[in-house]
């Protein structure tokens, strides 16, 4: 059973309903955006933070990589292995830090607020469907 006022209700009445909500619609997905957008910005951060700390990590492999060529020449075999086990590891945390902020960085991309763009066409598409 439906009732009188949904299907009788004036033009004139929907359009100043409308023009009375559309301001607290715009302002939510505003809010909206603004939210999305600062989620993708903690994500960017994190991600150029863990790509620089890939890099700091790289730069002390090299360092140890240079470190243990100088020994395994000067030195007997215990202490150049002993440096080449801790250059991997090095550069293995490397590798790791830069993977994981690269996740990050991809997480934050585009920097759009997709959700919020969807909200506003879904909008526009409830209120072509009244007219």
């Amino acid at each position: 059973m439906t009732t009188q006022q949904e299907t009788d209700e004036p033009i004139g009445a929907v359009v100043h309903r409308l023009s009375e909500q559309l301001p607290e619609l715009v302002r939510s997905e505003l809010r909206l955006a603004q939210a999305e957008l600062t989620e993708k910005g903690k994500h960017a951060g994190v991600g150029i933070g863990l790509f620089s700390g890939a890099g700091v990590l790289a730069l002390y492999g090299l360092a140890g990589l240079l470190t243990t060529a100088v020994i395994a020449l000067d030195l007997a075999l215990p202490l150049w292995l002993s440096a080449l086990i801790v250059t991997v590891v090095v550069l293995v945390a490397a590798g790791v830090a830069a993977v994981v902020g690269k996740k990050q960085v991809t997480q934050a991309t585009p920097p759009t607020p997709e959700k919020a763009i969807a909200g506003v066409k879904q909008d526009v598409e409830a209120a072509k469907g009244h007219r």
